[in-house]
């Protein structure tokens, strides 16, 4: 078997994902949701004219009857025509994945539930519980600074009881760039103080309260996942590389609780290298793979530079659009395969090694790590 049969055959463990739009968007909504932008482009530019557009255009028009590369604006049309519940039914479905790991901290009115995302996929969902939101829940209510840190372990651990791992946005709220110890509980109090009494603590920004929630996640022994790298712009990309985090990465290995650096490009040689040198540490392609589509081959052939196989995870960081999850799985079916194809061609790879590094980044790993 080739990798790509291997690969074409094989469900796919989405490791890493987000709810979708219950409705269906407007034109200028369905662009900005392609990328990672949140404001329009200048009159005359298109979101959607790049790299993550062509991509849509080249493996989910099929899914709606339509020639691969259909024209935007004829992809759209049938779209509409199709509706939002057959287009997610057609595009999620056509990503051929077996479970999803669903992030869900993020939450609105224009979201559907995650049993909605399951069923639209054909996929067993399982839960991620993003570290940050419990916090803000937990602040909505009246607890006092004193009783937050205990608070806070104890709805953690009602959150997890059936989840199978938990993740942290600190990249967005601080930055990487953070002390590994755990902090003491007189400064965890001292911040909770600071943090509760704004009028409205809505996001947990505060640095040792971060490190704080973090250090819970690994002291519940679920898999912690890291976002690092790129993201939308209410992150500070130089504060996302992961290379930042190797205080905290030496301080937690002790515990051996595996942790998962999401995403990582353009760090991504970093990510490999972190989890070549930490025993704990482990890198998930998502996200990557769907935003620089075409250039997938070489940016994955990055990945693996340093990176055991072993450690390698698939996911599709699908959010909002049914297209960004059968992107992701259908761009990184054909390019890994493309990779793993070259290096067989080369001689530098086995043939049957091939396909068992196919099954292992696919979801092998994914199975492992995550208890499936």
């Amino acid at each position: 078997m080739t990798p790509s049969a291997a690969l074409t055959d094989l469900p796919l463990v989405d490791g890493h994902c987000h709810a979708i739009f219950g409705g269906a968007p407007d034109p200028a909504a369905f662009a900005l949701a392609v990328t990672e932008a949140d404001v329009a482009p200048p009159s005359g530019v298109s979101l959607v004219d790049g790299p993550a557009g062509l991509a849509i255009r080249r493996w989910c028009a099929p899914a709606l009857d339509l020639p691969a590369g259909a024209p935007i604006d004829e992809y759209l049309a049938r779209r509409a025509e199709l509706g939002p519940g057959e287009a997610a039914r057609r595009l999620m479905g056509a990503a051929g994945l077996s479970h999803l790991l669903l992030d869900t901290g993020l939450e609105g009115p224009a979201l559907a539930p995650p049993s909605e995302v399951g069923r639209a996929a054909g996929a067993e969902v399982r839960e991620v519980v993003r570290l940050e939101r419990v916090a803000e829940r937990l602040a909505a209510g009246d607890v006092g600074a004193s009783a937050f840190a205990g608070a806070y372990v104890d709805a953690l651990a009602a959150a997890t009881v059936d989840a199978v791992a938990v993740k942290s946005v600190l990249a967005y709220r601080h930055g990487l760039q953070i002390a590994g110890d755990r902090p003491g509980p007189t400064a965890v109090r001292t911040a909770a103080g600071r943090w509760l009494a704004r009028r409205r603590p809505a996001r947990l920004d505060d640095p040792v309260l971060l490190r704080f929630v973090l250090w819970c996640g690994i002291d519940r022994g679920l898999p912690v996942q890291i976002h690092t790298g790129f993201g939308d712009r209410d992150l500070r990309l130089a504060a996302a590389d992961p290379a930042l985090l190797q205080p905290f990465l030496r301080a937690a290995e002790p515990s051996a609780v595996p942790i998962v650096l999401l995403h990582c490009y353009p760090y991504h040689r970093q990510a490999g290298w972190l989890a070549q040198v930490f025993p704990h540490v482990h890198v998930d392609v998502g996200l990557t793979v769907g935003q620089v589509g075409a250039r997938a081959d070489a940016v994955l052939a990055e990945f693996c530079e340093l990176a055991p196989f072993g450690k390698l995870l698939f996911s599709t960081d699908g959010y909002a659009l049914p297209e960004s999850y059968l992107v992701g799985a259908a761009q990184f079916r054909h390019s890994f395969a493309r990779l793993l194809t070259t290096w067989v061609t080369d001689g530098a790879l086995p043939p049957a090694d091939a396909d068992r590094i196919a099954a292992l980044v696919g979801a092998g790993n994914a199975r492992r790590l995550y208890g499936l």
